[in-house]
């Protein structure tokens, strides 16, 4: 004890260091630190309350009897836009289509050579109405009539496990048309049986087994040349941006893939591009176009512009050059791309309103995209007939503004029916306005082309994708 009090005594009066200054170098490192570890508590619990909400969204309100049945037909661009920003509590929303998913339709060229899984470019319906307010019911089926005067709609189920009773009818107070197109076969022969269709999910995969069995074949001992000559000839009709994309795919494909694959085999490849018109691209301007055939010039793609389509066989196809005789061209794939038309029903249902539905090429719709004769018809898409782009008229709540608000009004007439006519006089819709963000398409060896709006300006752009992107 008195040895530790001696120690304790000596340690008493040695003299007392000041504590040194802090470096301000070392207080940013202090802060700078701080602050990291925040931010990353904070994004990692924002991920997965994110991820938590997404997984688990939570109860939904049942259907409203005495709110009114909005019918969407379709879930392609237009439609599953309008879901997307749709607020469900105003109505009770029914989602009739032969899909029950969204299909990233610029990648199926992708997916058509392998690029790409099919997986990856869709995305459920059933995914984006579980997160709304109101359960939405999503049923899938194929529709085959529209009466738009008693407003009901006929559909059918379209799987090969049909139940006992596979069509049925449900009533619509709104109805959002966008049921699209089909492929535009101009009545040509052999394109429905001989040709591979850029559409759907089906058609890209069609693709990829007729194109694999064409090299197969053509590795198969014994196969003459002429023969090899012809399976690895890929012809693909129309100069537009499906077309040129599914080239560029095609020849990436055959170049980067296959050569190294098939080695004896490369010297065979073949890829043409057929258009009908003078030019392909002909919604891009001038300097894009020629950027965009030099490329292909440069790629060893053979482009035959002013060329039409007369017949399509299983082993070639029939072309008309512009100021040539007919010429059979042997080739082992044929890829269709060549446009869109009105599908059946579409024209079924313009035939019901003809003193209004004049315009062949699709419906025709006012500036908040009702069907003219039909007021509780709101059509979008490609169906349409606007000016607008096509497969780019991605609507917004908005075009439903006029029975939401005719809705709300009708609501308050029981109380102040004064009032409701004053306000019914000052009611302005907006109309639809269409925001066109620009084109873009991939024309193969990591190039693409772009014409994009910016600041109010089209600039025009010949770059890497990878830039693009």
């Amino acid at each position: 004890m008195l040895a530790r009090a001696r120690l304790v005594r000596a340690l008493s009066t040695l003299p007392h260091r000041p504590p040194q200054p802090q470096s301000r170098w070392r207080g940013f490192l202090q802060v700078v630190g701080r602050v990291s570890l925040v931010s990353v508590v904070a994004a990692t619990g924002t991920l997965y309350y994110v991820s938590y909400k997404e997984r688990h969204p939570g109860p939904q309100l049942p259907f409203d009897p005495d709110k009114k049945t909005l019918v969407v037909l379709g879930s392609g661009w237009g439609a599953t836009s309008l879901l997307k920003h749709l607020d469900t509590e105003h109505y009770n929303t029914i989602v009739v289509s032969p899909k029950n998913f969204f299909l990233f339709t610029p990648l199926l060229p992708s997916v058509a050579v392998g690029t790409l899984n099919a997986r990856s470019i869709l995305q459920p319906t059933r995914f984006l109405t579980r997160h709304k307010a109101r359960q939405v019911s999503v049923i899938e089926a194929e529709a085959t009539d529209i009466d738009p005067v008693n407003k009901t709609v006929t559909f059918t189920d379209s799987s090969p496990l049909r139940p006992l009773e596979p069509t049925n009818t449900i009533h619509y107070d709104y109805l959002v048309y966008a049921v699209g197109a089909e492929t535009q076969t101009f009545g040509i022969p052999g394109v429905k049986e001989n040709a591979c269709f850029m559409k759907e999910v089906a058609d890209a995969e069609q693709m990829q087994r007729r194109f694999l069995d064409c090299v197969e074949t053509a590795a198969f001992p014994g196969t003459s040349e002429e023969e090899k000559r012809r399976l690895l000839h890929m012809v693909v009709v129309g100069g537009g941006p499906t077309g040129i994309e599914v080239a560029g795919e095609l020849h990436d494909f055959l170049e980067e893939d296959l050569k190294s694959w098939y080695p004896e085999l490369h010297p065979y490849m073949r890829l043409t591009l057929v258009e009908a018109l003078p030019s392909v691209l002909p919604m891009f301007s001038k300097e894009l176009i020629t950027y965009t055939e030099k490329t292909f010039k440069e790629s060893r793609i053979d482009i035959m512009t002013g060329t039409m389509v007369k017949g399509i066989s299983p082993t070639s196809v029939t072309l008309k050059p512009k100021d040539a005789p007919e010429q059979q061209v042997d080739c082992g794939l044929v890829v269709w791309a060549a446009g869109n038309t009105s599908r059946s029903i579409t024209k079924d249902l313009m035939a019901k309103l003809s003193n209004d539905q004049t315009n062949k090429r699709g419906i025709s719709v006012d500036d908040h995209l009702r069907m003219l004769g039909a007021p509780s018809i709101f059509a979008i898409g490609d169906c349409t007939s606007t000016s607008y782009a096509p497969t780019a008229q991605k609507t917004r709540p908005r075009l439903l503004s006029s029975a939401k608000d005719r809705e709300q009004l009708d609501d308050e007439a029981t109380k102040r029916i004064e009032k409701l006519r004053k306000k019914v006089a000052k009611i302005r819709l907006n109309p639809f306005e269409y925001s066109h963000q620009g084109s873009l398409a991939y024309i193969g060896s990591d190039k693409a082309i772009a014409d994009l709006p910016i600041f109010g300006r089209e600039v025009r752009h010949c770059l890497p994708f990878t830039k693009l992107l």
